[in-house]
């Protein structure tokens, strides 16, 4: 696994106003930059619960705190939780932690996930329409793309990608999957690339770019879970706390816009 650069990461860091003792959450780990720098400001005494639902971001930020001799004091004050950050109320519940003073959540997408053919997120990549960031999710964008009407795809590509050609894309994949069930990542492309005019595939960004994201966030619900997590996360804030999300799209930052005023 690389170490995927955390963005934002001093004025994160700086804007939760950490100190010794503090007790923060990292609602998404990842590559785990903004989990260590925040660890740096609470130790020795504080608490870091940090989660993320590839096991493998989990096990990795382990080993790196296994292997820095500082962290390491502080070992039992912190804790990896492999599940999506929706499960925030539950596991501060059962870790017995009424409030904490910092939550952030990063709402990127990591190099080493666009970069997993098991995942197929990326519309460089031959793999599988899977797209589930937790495997125990049950939709995947195969029953997306071969199992909505014209008219769901549709609006999935609308809200969640802001694609202009939607509808266009939509019918395309309608008529291709009558044809045979759409199964991977390239042939979604194809597809895509079909519908749209020339103009469009000569543009700054690929034409898939939209429709692919927009299938991430269906699949993975991330919106909702998005609503949740702030939702939740205000309510498990300490009278001084605070919460800090990176968002990456219109949709998120509508959300977020809209939940904190």
């Amino acid at each position: 696994m690389t170490v995927h650069k955390s963005v934002l990461l001093k004025e994160t860091v700086e804007a939760l106003n950490l100190k010794n003792g503090s007790i923060a959450v990292d609602a998404t780990l990842g590559g785990g930059g903004h989990g260590l720098e925040i660890l740096k400001r609470i130790s020795p005494d504080g608490k870091l619960i940090a989660f993320d639902q590839d096991e493998r971001a989990v096990e990795a930020f382990r080993k790196r705190v296994s292997d820095d001799a500082e962290l390491k004091k502080n070992e039992k004050g912190i804790f990896l939780i492999n599940e999506n950050f929706e499960k925030i109320k539950d596991s501060l519940e059962f870790l017995k932690i009424e409030k904490v003073d910092a939550i952030t959540a990063d709402l990127g997408i990591s190099s080493d996930q666009l970069e997993d053919a098991e995942i197929g997120i990326s519309f460089r990549i031959d793999a599988p329409l899977d797209m589930r960031l937790d495997r125990k999710r049950e939709l995947t964008a195969s029953k997306v793309v071969n199992g909505y009407s014209e008219a769901e795809l549709a609006r999935v590509f609308r809200e969640f990608g802001d694609e202009k050609y939607a509808g266009r894309i939509a019918r395309k994949i309608c008529e291709a999957r009558k044809e045979k069930v759409i199964e991977r990542t390239l042939e979604l492309v194809s597809i895509i690339e079909s519908a749209v005019p020339a103009i469009y595939k000569r543009g700054k960004i690929h034409p898939a770019t939209k429709v692919f994201q927009a299938l991430r966030i269906e699949v993975n619900n991330e919106l909702g879970v998005l609503k949740k997590i702030i939702a939740d996360g205000i309510g498990l804030l300490s009278p001084k706390g605070r919460l800090a999300i990176i968002t990456f799209h219109s949709g998120e930052d509508r959300i977020v816009k809209n939940l904190f005023r």
